[in-house]
Order: C-alpha cells, then structure tokens, then sequence
C-alpha cells in the first residue's frame, strides 16, 4: 500500500514575507480534497476543502468575505 503525500506550491504572485497559502492540488482526484496551509508555518494544521468547493473558497479568500479563521 503506498501512502500519499500532498506536493505543496505556493503561487507565483505571492510576495516574500507575504501572506502566503500553499497549496497541494494533487490528491483531489484521489481524495477529493485540496489541502491548504500558512507557508510561514506549515507545521500546523491542514485545511482540507472539498475539490468541488475550492473555486467558491478561493473567490470567498479573495473577497474577504470568509472571516477570521
């Protein structure tokens, strides 16, 4: 049985020292997730967003209408 490691990439428009979000796209046709985390502390917890809903959370990041988390 072989075990599935997330591949993390940070996007191209993020700034160094920025607020930055990684992202690890690659097990959402497996898994059907995308995994999502701080880059500046990868060591803490993983936000797992349904593949199906991940435009809709990156529109809500985007608008700021998500919140403090």
């Amino acid at each position: 049985m072989t075990i599935e490691s997330p591949r993390w990439f940070k996007s191209s428009y993020s700034e160094n020292g920025g607020a930055c979000v990684e992202v690890a796209a690659d097990l959402a046709a497996s898994r059907g997730v995308v995994h999502t985390r701080d880059s500046k502390r990868p060591a803490r917890k993983v936000l797992r967003v349904p593949a199906g809903s991940f435009p809709s959370f990156v529109a809500g990041v985007k608008a700021g209408t998500l919140g403090a988390v």
